[in-house]
């Protein structure tokens, strides 16, 4: 099974050393797999055993944390796993130049999220935006109902269609904010609106990590500007979520 994709380290003996006191699913041990100047960091597994739980996904992202901390990686999906040393070098010989360009955009920075809450109802409450009052009938009405049902119904349906409008208007304006005050950290982000109706912002960053303390005192100074609602940084992360490299 395939844990992360190394950079090689300038010392070769830097990485034998790391893993020699760690261990893989079943307190398997790690070993190398390399194909010029990248290593896959494997250990044995049989497929028939691996069970998808928390404690393993866990045990997983705790052994690529570990070696996020000496290595520029890339993570590998939990539960990659090939027949045999031969075929993840194959691999690596197929996908060397995507995994190279990969190592290289990820090299000396790290991964951090940013989710925003927010009480949907108290800030929708706050745009004033109110929807006219229920029709006696609670569905929508049919043709042969009168036309003043009918309009109460409609004029509801638009002042429900623009209270969610204005919503995500908000929700683009503090984006805006939040990628205008990261400029300086020179973060590439990507960003989820509404992820649920109290995480209206879920966003993800990767930066430099010696612009770390940058980034928590840009976050800081947000929630000061934006009082009700509540930022929430975690991080930092190896870079999970930027890594653009399908492996054939």
């Amino acid at each position: 099974m395939i844990y992360s994709i190394l950079k090689a380290a300038e010392d070769p003996g830097q990485l034998p050393a790391v893993l020699s006191g760690m261990r893989g699913i079943s307190n398997a041990d790690f070993h190398e797999v390399s194909y010029d100047d990248i290593t896959a960091v494997v250990c044995d597994v049989q497929k028939a055993s691996l069970v998808t739980d928390r404690s393993a996904t866990m045990d997983y992202a705790g052994v690529i944390d570990s070696l996020f901390k000496d290595f520029t990686l890339l993570p590998v999906r939990f539960g990659s796993v090939m027949e045999s040393e031969g075929e993840i070098r194959n691999m690596l010989e197929r996908n060397h130049i995507e995994i190279q360009k990969n190592l290289l955009k990820v090299e000396g920075k790290v991964e951090f999220g940013l989710k925003v809450f927010c009480d949907t109802e108290k800030l929708k409450a706050g745009f004033n935006i109110k929807p006219e009052p229920e029709a006696k009938s609670a569905g929508k009405p049919g043709t042969g109902q009168n036309n003043s049902v009918y309009m109460d119904y409609v004029k509801k349906k638009l002042a429900e269609y623009r209270l969610e409008e204005t919503v995500l208007s908000y929700v683009n304006s503090v984006i805006k904010e939040i990628t205008e005050c990261l400029t300086g950290v020179e973060a590439t982000g990507k960003f989820k609106k509404m992820a649920s109706p109290a995480n209206i912002i879920d966003a993800l960053f990767l930066i430099k990590k010696e612009m770390t303390a940058e980034l928590i005192r840009v976050v800081k100074d947000l929630q000061t500007r934006y009082p009700d609602l509540n930022f929430m940084l975690t991080g930092p992360w190896p870079p999970y979520n930027f890594v653009d490299v399908t492996i054939s």
